[in-house]
C-alpha cells in the first residue's frame, strides 16, 4: 500500500456513518496498527464491522471538523461493504481486528483490502495545515484534562494557523476554538 509511509500517518477514519482523526501507525516490518480510546464510535464500530477505510484528504477543517462533529449521511460514500469520505483525494480499505487490550485502548492490526486515488497530486507542505492537524491533536486531549500544557500548545498552533494558513485552515482554526473555548 503506496498511500502510507513508515510512522504515524494522521488520516480520517471512516467506519460506519461516522468519521474521526486518527493516527495509523506503520513500523517496518509490521502491518498498520491503530490505537483506539474504548467508548468512541471509531472503537465502537471498528469491533462491531470488522473494516475501517484511512481517507487522506488535503481539506484541514475536515479534522478539526470530524474531531468533534459528527459527519453527515451525505459526506460518506459506499464502497462495497465498507464508506469512505466523499471528499477524499485518497483511500484504503482495511480489515480490523483488535489484537491487544489496555485498560483505556484497543490496538488493532489493519490489513488492507483496496487502495484507490481519487485526485492525484501531491499536497504542498503548508505550516498552517500542519498546524490544524497539531492542534486537533492536541485539542481531543484538552476536552478531557484541560492541560495547561496543551493549551499552550494550542496558543502555539493558532498562531502558526493565522501566520501561515489559508481560509479553510482559518475555518479549522475557528472549529477548534469553540471546542476548547478559548482563541488567540
Amino acid at each position: 500500500m503506496g498511500l502510507l509511509s513508515t510512522g504515524i500517518n494522521e488520516i480520517i477514519a471512516v467506519t460506519k456513518d461516522n468519521a474521526a482523526p486518527i493516527g495509523i501507525i506503520l513500523r517496518d516490518g509490521q502491518c498498520p496498527k491503530m490505537i483506539l480510546f474504548k467508548g468512541s464510535a471509531t472503537e465502537k464500530n471498528i469491533r462491531t464491522y470488522g473494516w475501517v477505510t484511512a481517507n487522506f484528504v488535503s481539506q484541514a477543517s475536515l479534522y478539526a471538523r470530524f474531531a468533534f462533529h459528527d459527519a453527515e449521511a451525505d459526506e460518506l460514500t459506499a464502497e462495497g461493504d465498507m464508506q469512505r469520505l466523499r471528499d477524499a483525494d485518497a483511500w484504503i480499505g482495511f480489515t480490523a481486528e483488535v489484537v491487544h487490550e489496555t485498560e483505556q485502548t484497543y490496538l488493532v492490526d489493519l490489513t488492507p483490502v483496496t487502495e484507490t486515488v481519487i485526485r492525484p497530486g501531491i499536497r504542498r507542505v503548508n505550516r498552517g495545515f500542519d498546524a490544524v492537524i497539531d492542534a486537533t491533536i492536541h485539542a481531543t486531549r484538552y476536552v478531557f484534562n484541560h492541560s495547561e500544557e496543551l493549551r499552550q500548545r494550542m496558543l502555539y498552533d493558532f498562531e502558526l494557523i493565522r501566520k501561515c494558513g489559508g481560509e479553510d485552515e482559518l475555518a479549522a482554526k475557528r472549529i477548534l476554538e469553540e471546542a476548547v473555548g478559548f482563541s488567540c
